[in-house]
């Protein structure tokens, strides 16, 4: 089961039993006495267990029910009793919590029913596992492993070690006998359930109809962001973010300053080639934030001339601590900035819920928070999910087929002629989709890597078998292939609303490795565009108007106009990172050299490690251009985190 370092950050949920108390007692042995918050069921013992390092727990109730908010932001009480005083039943209560933002877990009691959800972008998910006759709920399936002692799963790991694992594969948990709900879905769990399950699920939240033209749209976009944004920065008074130049974070530093930000850190990470555009940019972005500020300097200084004639009779005027409000840029050069595969041990003590593919990128994303932190910073935001959320999909075009072939059928040509499509097969993709089953049983490639040329107009991306893959890695994936697409459904009817709501849960996700290094280093991190209320305001406008390939993320354009000056929201380029990659490879050869000397992932059968310890000293092989390392990588690290995570001396079976 995971350590004492391990579990840093969690909560659980637990019945109403003498096992739920005793199985509070054994997580809080995972931690130095006094780090929990403890909520109670009314008999006293612990309903909530919480270990917070960067979040907030807030309570109310109504006699005996409860509502518990766990998030980045401490909602204020009287909010969630005018949401709780109200509410008829627990379909009820969640139903006007829509109201706020969708930053956080929820947790209720409603007589006899206790209700635990995530949010509808997946950032914040929901696990739950059979413990001692009951059940059991967390935020983490590393803390549910530990109270029930699971061992790995290594049909669920080898999914891992592909690039992208497709729904419903992805929310099959890495431990045993841990299972995640759906984030449109809520668990239930009932006490005095007698010999039943003592857990249903239920849906809590249903995508929009996209039905608003850009311009209804727009503007409802903007004010969802505007208050996600607001809500991060409330109560905080020096704030950090990343600014890398692209329209995400650009986006969000100006929302920033529109909330009121006091006193603001911006930092943007050089870039190696030369030929790069985001430093200019976000140079640029810099200066005329900072020329709104001084303008907003220069109208409180008028307004208080104005006040001077009539200071005698209105008495000293306060000042205004606007007027104290500050910009700080800090260029990190470049030559600082880690590679990709630098420090790949540094992840020890870092448990993620599963391996994420970012483990490469670690270093340099560490670099970034700990100079954010350094400088003071209450909080960090970035401009993830923004292209998740306005990169618009070719599959989203196929939705319009039906009522507006025209329509959809210019916007895919286009996105064909971008992207080198042949016509024939983009023709049969659009006009013969596979169910979703059929799609996944056949989306698996065994030998090639998956064709960038292959249209992008079904249900999401092929994946490919990487050569150093084991026989019987090979066979574990073919085989959860095979049975998820015997039962698996999609998540929306067609193929372009599974893929829009997929692609946001996959990074959303992803997001949560930035989210643990920060909270490890006490700054939360945070990535407003992931906020429910964002997502249902995109998800509402039309395909025709949010996927337009000749303009560079149209709606995030129409809807920072006014917000972001225009000169930046004329930008329609993005730069990468590809420099850093293939530098990485040859500069950490001797790192990536020793990962796979002893490693976790070929002591389980899963690769070979003879190969790619040739493919470590032939950093240019075109082997590693056709086939990335990354997924392989971040799961290798993340199994020597959790295998040390184990305990020598308890549940040794966990360990085979």
């Amino acid at each position: 089961m995971p350590g004492r370092e391990s579990l840093r950050d969690f909560f659980v949920v637990l019945p109403d039993t003498d096992e739920g108390e005793a199985a509070a007692g054994h997580l809080r042995s995972a931690a130095p006495a006094g780090a929990f918050e403890t909520v109670a069921h009314p008999s006293g013992r612990p309903w909530i267990l919480a270990r917070l390092l960067v979040r907030n727990l807030v309570q109310v109730t109504r006699g005996d029910d409860a509502l518990v908010l766990i998030g980045p932001n401490k909602t204020p009480a009287a909010r969630l009793e005018a949401v709780l005083g109200p509410a008829r039943d627990t379909l009820d209560l969640h139903r006007r919590l829509t109201e706020l933002p969708g930053l956080g877990h929820v947790v209720t009691r409603i007589g006899d029913e206790t209700c635990v959800r995530g949010t509808a972008s997946g950032h914040r998910r929901v696990y739950h596992a059979a413990h001692a006759g009951g059940r059991v709920a967390s935020d983490r399936p590393a803390a549910l492993a530990r109270l029930t002692g699971a061992a790995l799963d290594d049909g669920a790991l080898a999914l891992r070690l592909l690039d992208f694992v497709p729904h419903p594969l992805r929310e099959r948990p890495v431990w045993q006998g841990v299972e995640e709900i759906d984030p449109a879905y809520a668990l239930l769990l009932r006490a005095g359930s007698g010999s039943g399950p003592g857990f249903s699920v239920r849906r809590w939240w249903q995508p929009p109809v996209p039905r608003l033209t850009m311009a209804e749209g727009a503007p409802l976009v903007a004010a969802a962001l505007a208050a996600s944004v607001a809500a991060h920065l409330q109560g905080r008074t020096r704030v950090s973010g990343e600014l890398s130049g692209g329209m995400d974070s650009t986006s969000v530093t100006f929302l920033a300053q529109r909330a009121g930000a006091q006193d603001t850190v911006l930092l943007t990470v050089a870039a190696r080639d030369d030929r790069s555009e985001d430093q200019f940019w976000a140079e640029k972005g810099v200066e005329l934030a900072r020329q709104d500020l001084g303008s907003a300097r220069e109208d409180l200084s008028s307004a208080r001339e104005d006040l001077g004639s009539v200071r005698e009779d209105v008495g000293s005027v306060r000042e205004d601590p606007g007027s104290a409000r500050k910009i700080e840029h800090t260029l990190v050069p470049a030559d600082d900035a880690p590679l990709f595969y630098a420090d790949l041990r540094a992840t020890a003590g870092e448990l993620l819920d599963e391996p994420f593919p970012v483990a490469p990128a670690r270093a340099r994303a560490a670099m970034l928070l700990g100079r954010a932190a350094a400088t003071g910073s209450e909080y960090h935001l970035t401009g993830y999910g923004g292209d998740e959320l306005f990169n618009g999909l070719a599959s989203a075009c196929q939705d319009l087929l039906p009522g507006k072939p025209l329509k959809a059928w210019n916007r895919i040509s286009a996105l064909r002629h971008q992207s080198g499509w042949p016509l024939l097969p983009t023709l049969r993709g659009m006009l013969f989709p596979p169910s979703f089953g059929n799609w996944l049983a056949g989306s698996l490639i065994d030998t090639a890597t998956a064709d960038s040329r292959t249209p992008q107009v079904s249900w999401g991306m092929r994946q490919a078998m990487r050569p150093w893959f084991t026989d019987k890695a090979r066979d574990l994936i073919r085989e959860e292939f095979r049975a998820a697409a015997v039962r698996a459904q999609p998540i929306a009817p067609r193929p372009g609303r599974h893929m829009d709501l997929d692609t946001v849960r996959l990074g959303a996700r992803y997001f949560q490795a930035m989210e643990d290094l920060g909270a490890g280093l006490g700054l939360p991190v945070a990535a407003p565009f992931f906020d429910d209320r964002v997502v249902e305001a995109v998800m509402s406008v039309r395909v025709e108007d949010r996927v337009v390939p000749w303009r560079y993320k149209p709606l995030l354009v129409e809807a920072m106009r006014g917000v972001v000056p225009d000169e930046l929201l004329a930008r329609t380029t993005k730069d990468h990172m590809s420099a850093d990659d293939i530098q990485g490879l040859r500069e950490h050869a001797a790192d990536l050299r020793e990962l796979w000397t002893g490693s976790v992932l070929a002591e389980r059968g899963l690769i070979d490690a003879d190969q790619l310890r040739r493919l470590a000293d032939d950093p240019y092989s075109p082997l590693l251009q056709q086939h990335p390392i990354d997924s392989t990588v971040s799961c290798e690290t993340w199994l020597r985190t959790a295998q040390d995570a184990w305990a020598p001396t308890e549940n040794s079976e966990a360990r085979t």
